[in-house]
């Protein structure tokens, strides 16, 4: 799923290649990914795209009716197994409609484009046009973002305090913290040398500020790394700079320990037992305990 740092480098690739462009055609190929109604996928063609930013996982292209000035918002979420490929000279053909892999279709004035592609049978990625970003209903949930300048110790702190809550849930959950998935929680545990089933509000002080600087830390690191990758790159600098995440029966870099995994239904999640959690290893079950 991409993340933060992923979704960080599609808005800088897009931004660079996109602003000041007239959108000439928007297509759905598939139409469930669609959210919206009002105004119509229509509305965006001919309008000139001001810019294109983050919230969240979300990616959130401007764009402007040159003549009333009126500003939509292209907005998706790429969702477990949703990628955007670009294209320096769109397709000419046009999509059709529930045929393929591809969701929506872009096209620029400048004959550029780029679709949004979605793998697998279970279809979850996001498509809306809306006039204000927060109309979508996971941007109005979204917590704070974790590289912002005034998210501080502090109101990080404040975030933990009385959650009852596995850590690795708290630092993935949107409404909390904007961002961060599966993969990344994995890292950022790991760089803080943390269980993933501590509690967040029995964390003392030391391993508040220990965790929110693995926090900061860890995306701050993968943003720079995505930076300036073309869109295709991005998947693979994201797998390449992982240190436990995806890796179950490596080396752990750190100690030379093995890398273990707990399984769940959909995804799993990697650690360090020498690193995490005193050498003991987890049960692979969801409502896991340490093995005695």
């Amino acid at each position: 799923m991409p993340e933060m740092p992923e979704v960080e480098g599609l808005v800088r690739f897009l931004d660079e290649r996109t602003r000041g462009l007239q959108l000439t055609r928007v297509a759905v190929g598939q139409i469930n990914a669609l959210k919206t109604f009002d105004p119509p996928i229509g509305a965006l063609d001919g309008a000139a795209v001001t810019g294109v930013v983050r919230h969240g996982k979300f990616l959130d292209l401007a764009a402007a009716d040159p003549g009333t000035g009126e500003q939509l918002h292209l907005v998706f979420h790429l969702a477990k197994a949703g990628w955007l490929r670009w294209y320096e000279q769109a397709p000419a053909a046009p999509l059709k409609p529930g045929k393929g892999r591809t969701a929506l279709r872009a096209s620029f004035s400048d004959g550029s484009g780029f679709d949004l592609t979605e793998a697998g049978t279970k279809k979850s990625l996001a498509v809306y046009v809306v006039r204000e970003p927060d109309q979508v209903p996971g941007i109005a949930r979204l917590g704070p973002d974790p590289l912002d300048e005034d998210f501080t110790a502090e109101v990080f702190a404040g975030l933990l305090a009385g959650r009852r809550t596995q850590i690795k849930g708290v630092l993935r959950d949107q409404g909390t913290i904007a961002g961060v998935g599966n993969a990344y929680s994995d890292e950022i545990l790991h760089a803080a040398h943390m269980s993933p089933f501590a509690l967040a509000d029995s964390l003392d002080a030391d391993e508040v500020q220990r965790l929110y600087t693995a926090l900061r830390g860890v995306l701050a690191g993968a943003v720079a790394a995505a930076a300036g990758k073309p869109a295709a790159e991005l998947k693979d600098a994201k797998r390449s700079g992982m240190r436990v995440h995806g890796r179950a029966g490596e080396v752990c870099p750190v100690c030379g320990d093995t890398v273990r995994s707990v399984s769940f239904a959909d995804n799993s999640m990697e650690y360090c037992p020498n690193c995490q959690t005193g050498g003991k290893i987890l049960a692979d079950r969801r409502l896991s305990r340490l093995l005695k």
